[in-house]
């Protein structure tokens, strides 16, 4: 339960402190006056002032925030938020989605170089089967097989699916730097799928594996927007989403599962957060990212006062969401 509530923070705070940092950088960027710059939140505990930013730490260790001059209201104050080009703001805005997904690329590399990726050279052939009968051995590069040329182990598994009819295929291998060609016929596991039985040597380089993080977080990223599209297309229950305490029992499952599951599922929170955090509501980024195109095409039509008053309705509303989902949590915990 401790380990729990200790690892649960711990997402939070990966998630939330990181977010905060892109804005305070973006912001001292492009030397807009920030108040202060926060870890957790509620009552002070201890603070340092470095030039005029207050650097605090809060007793609440569940997120952070960075406070600019004139976030909400206008100012005269030529370094205040309000007063920047829109173009700076928009960049102060996006650049806390932006390392959010820069956390959730760094954290799926890791995995990635840990896990390693399979390659197209043979680490193992399982005995009697129908590569090691045709007379492939562990070390083979495969560069072709079926006709179609072979540069990752995902290129050597979709050809065998696709051979549907199980027909003998053709595998070019390299071995000892020297070209071979051997006839193989696939058979079909217990499972029902097409096997010629070879184990992928995996890489743990560090380029490759930078690359194969980076396809992970961009797929992962598009599924996500497809699901959420979905819930939006289908209407948004009370099973769709989860707070805190739902978090927490993710985190206790993959605690058990594995330090690689838990990093998972702190990447795939970061991700969302990143696009929660950019739709285009009242005190999100988003939201704030629509003010500032709003006050470019139309000047002073909404003022800075009526922005801060929708921004502190849409923030009432996220907060009784939060309570809502919370109450939600603990009721499926309870088993009402």
């Amino acid at each position: 339960m401790i380990l729990t509530i200790i690892l649960t923070i711990l997402m939070l705070m990966i998630i939330t402190v990181p977010h905060e940092f892109g804005h305070l950088v973006t912001a001292k960027l492009f030397h807009i006056k920030v108040n202060e710059f926060a870890i957790g939140m509620g009552p002070l505990i201890a603070s340092k002032d470095r030039g005029e930013t207050k650097y605090s730490l809060r007793a609440i260790p569940i997120g952070g925030f960075c406070a600019m001059e004139a976030e909400n209201e206008e100012s005269d104050e030529e370094r205040a938020f309000n007063n920047k080009p829109a173009w700076q703001r928009l960049i102060v805005l996006v650049s806390g989605a932006a390392v959010n997904v820069l956390v959730a690329l760094i954290l799926m590399i890791i995995i990635t170089i840990y896990v390693g990726v399979p390659t197209n050279t043979l680490d193992e052939v399982v005995t009697d089967s129908p590569a090691a009968q045709s007379g492939l051995v562990a070390g083979d590069k495969i560069t072709s097989i079926d006709g179609k040329k072979s540069s990752s182990w995902l290129d050597i598994v979709t050809t065998i699916s696709k051979n549907t009819d199980g027909r003998a295929m053709k595998a070019v291998v390299v071995r000892d730097g020297k070209v071979h060609t051997y006839t193989i016929t696939p058979e079909r596991d217990k499972d029902g799928r097409l096997v010629i039985g070879i184990v992928s040597k995996s890489t743990h380089n560090v380029f490759v594996c930078t690359g194969q993080g980076a396809k992970m977080t961009w797929n992962l990223n598009s599924q996500m927007l497809s699901a959420l599209k979905q819930m939006l297309h289908k209407g948004i229950n009370k099973d769709s989403v989860t707070g805190p305490v739902g978090m927490a029992g993710l985190v206790n499952k993959t605690a058990h599962a594995g330090t690689l599951s838990y990093l998972y599922l702190v990447a795939l929170i970061s991700l969302n957060m990143a696009i929660i955090n950019l739709l285009p509501f009242p005190a999100l980024d988003g939201g704030r990212i629509i003010f500032v195109l709003i006050s470019k095409v139309t000047g002073n039509m909404v003022s800075s006062k009526v922005e801060g008053y929708m921004h502190l309705v849409g923030f009432a509303v996220l907060m009784a969401l939060f309570v809502f989902i919370t109450w939600q949590d603990l009721a499926k915990v309870f088993g009402h």
